[in-house]
């Protein structure tokens, strides 16, 4: 092809790794090829940890006391002078791997063999355990302009990969100091160190003073890129991709007015929970806890106007048969656990750890008794509270008693029909009957993320009962098209293809499509691709909503995989085409 130029930023590690690989051996400049974007020695700055610590030194940021270091041996003495429990973090690595929390020498050497039998370094740190994980999204071009996009925060404290932690975008307990403290620092750090394009900076947060420590900065895009992307309607890739070109950010034009420019930093009136995906129980004897090395295999995205809307919606989305922030039968089974069980249960991160606070809230243990053994902020926990105390109100109750009020703010915590039905001792259907004639109806809201001082021009679209009005006209009676949902083992892009083929086969026939996924991974949920894209859940309730605000003409339930599959015939009962 002779190609001249390349770019490394968007091929995830693999592609770093490559490209450092290429620009080290002479492959480069025998071609005479350009990087475009980041330059490799800022890709070497960032992933070598020497350099890195080095090089924020030299700006007086704070990075958690730590030595790089090649053998065991080496890491060994380290450990020593930084003491134990420590981190160790491999350089150049994918997801993690290789990383963890290392309690003792014994488990140091085992495990610092297996990193440096695929890294060449590894860096022994101080263990920052409990404090808060903070994560930013920032935008620089080659004339020095730079944002921040997004900032994120780990529901898990820092010990729990980003990939298999909740998360919530934008941060709900930062205070307005800590939230520009981080963000001053995050544009301080990409500009000196000369990042062309898009990234990402990760810090430990202490959750009792502004101390701060920056844990590394991904010189690339990542799926928290894609979650970041999704979340605000800023086109973070086509971006990063222009400005590797040498486009400046005010010569770009914002995705979501159409008018103004992408030198801004998007303002949500909603909130995003992230949920990984974990398949570990299609494994016997697999240890189930989840630490700083990545083991889910997808993720889904959920808006709402309310964090528990939010959140209930993103744990249905994660697996079907999940009602909502319920301590379900199947996912640890902690209903039945004992005390001591449950204890532990809390103390431990695992991919359940959710339904054991669900249990303990339902035990009767308190918002302070749950944190002192997850050290999740309470913030969160009280948010918890608030649903257990729902479910709590609405268990034992009857569909007949039930008053439209109390429907409505069950709604507007999250909880679904079916979920409302299984406590009131009703099916599902009589519920969305009971609701319909109370007048209790989901609105449909755009995702504007300029807090309304500019109109939202955008067709990415979610449902919520924290509104009084739709933001858009039902005028097109489009096709729906069911999405694929969440990435599993044995289900994956194959399916997320057939959804867009079908959604440009219409486009081509001439017919308006509507799209209805929650993967924020996947192309069906760009909102170019259609004509109007909902991000929200594959349930019989909400296609039913979708169905009936829109007006569809039809939905197609055979390209999106088993979940659309499943829905098909409770939607042909329900009189939908």
């Amino acid at each position: 092809e002779k190609p001249d130029g390349i770019i490394l930023s968007m091929g995830g590690q693999t592609g770093l790794n490559c490209g450092v690989e290429l620009e080290q051996s002479g492959v480069l400049s025998k071609y005479g090829v350009q990087v475009l974007g980041t330059p490799v020695d800022v890709i070497i700055a960032t992933e070598d940890r020497g350099i890195f610590s080095d090089k924020l030194n030299e700006i007086n940021e704070r990075i958690a006391p730590s030595f790089a270091v090649n053998t065991v041996e080496e890491a060994l003495k380290a450990a020593e002078k930084i003491g134990y429990p420590c981190m160790l973090r491999a350089a150049f690595a994918l997801g993690g791997l290789g990383s963890g929390i290392m309690a003792d020498e014994a488990m140091l050497r085992a495990q610092a063999s297996v990193a440096l039998s695929g890294s060449p370094q590894i860096l022994i740190e101080k263990s920052l355990k409990g404090w808060k994980e903070i994560e930013y999204e920032v935008v620089r071009d080659g004339a020095n302009n730079c944002i921040t996009v997004c900032n994120m925060e780990n529901f898990d404290p820092l010990g729990v990969h980003t990939g298999d932690s909740i998360v919530i975008a934008p941060s709900q307990t930062l205070s307005d100091a800590e939230y520009h403290m981080l963000r001053d620092t995050a544009i301080k750090v990409v500009r000196h160190l000369g990042i062309v394009g898009e990234c990402n900076i990760q810090y430990a947060l202490d959750p009792d003073s502004l101390e701060y420590c920056i844990i590394e900065v991904n010189p690339r895009l990542s799926r928290s890129s894609a979650l970041a992307s999704k979340a605000t309607g800023y086109p973070l890739a086509a971006v990063a991709a222009k400005l590797a070109l040498g486009k400046k950010l005010p010569e770009l034009r914002n995705a979501v007015t159409r008018k103004t420019t992408a030198c801004f930093e998007p303002s949500l009136d909603y909130v995003v929970t992230k949920i990984p995906r974990w398949d570990l129980n299609k494994f016997d004897k697999v240890s189930r806890e989840i630490g700083s090395a990545m083991k889910s295999v997808g993720e889904v995205m959920a808006i709402g106007r309310t964090w528990e809307e939010s959140l209930q919606k993103a744990l249905r989305m994660v697996e079907p048969a999940i009602p909502g922030f319920d301590p379900v039968e199947g996912f640890g089974d902690y209903t039945e656990a004992s005390d001591a069980e449950l204890k532990y249960a809390l103390e431990v991160a695992t991919d359940t750890r959710i339904f054991a606070v669900a249990a303990a809230l339902d035990r009767g243990w308190t918002v302070e008794q749950v944190h002192q053994l997850t050290k999740i902020d309470r913030w969160f926990l009280w948010k918890l509270q608030r649903i257990a105390d729902m479910r709590a109100l609405l268990d034992g109750s009857t569909l007949r008693d039930l008053a439209p009020s109390t429907l409505l703010v069950a709604k507007k915590s999250g909880f679904s029909d079916r979920q409302i039905a299984a406590l009131v001792g009703a099916t599902e259907m009589d519920v969305r009957a009971a609701r319909l004639r109370s007048g209790v109806r989901p609105v449909v809201k755009q995702i504007d993320t300029m807090a309304a001082e500019f109109p939202a021009a955008t067709n990415y679209l979610y449902m919520t009962y924290n509104g009084d009005e739709s933001d858009v006209a039902f005028d097109d009676k489009g096709t729906l098209v069911l999405g694929s949902g969440v990435y599993r083992i044995g289900s994956s892009v194959e399916f997320d293809w057939c959804s867009v083929s079908a959604i440009r086969t219409l486009r081509k026939l001439g017919r308006p499509s509507v799209m209805l996924n929650y993967n924020p991974e996947t192309v069906s949920t760009d909102y170019d691709e259609c004509d109007r894209l909902y991000f929200d859940e594959l349930s019989l309730e909400r296609v039913l909503d979708v169905y009936e605000a829109e007006g569809c003409d039809g939905v197609i339930v055979s390209v999106g995989g088993q979940i659309p599959n499943t829905l098909a015939l409770p939607l042909q009962h329900a009189g939908v085409n």
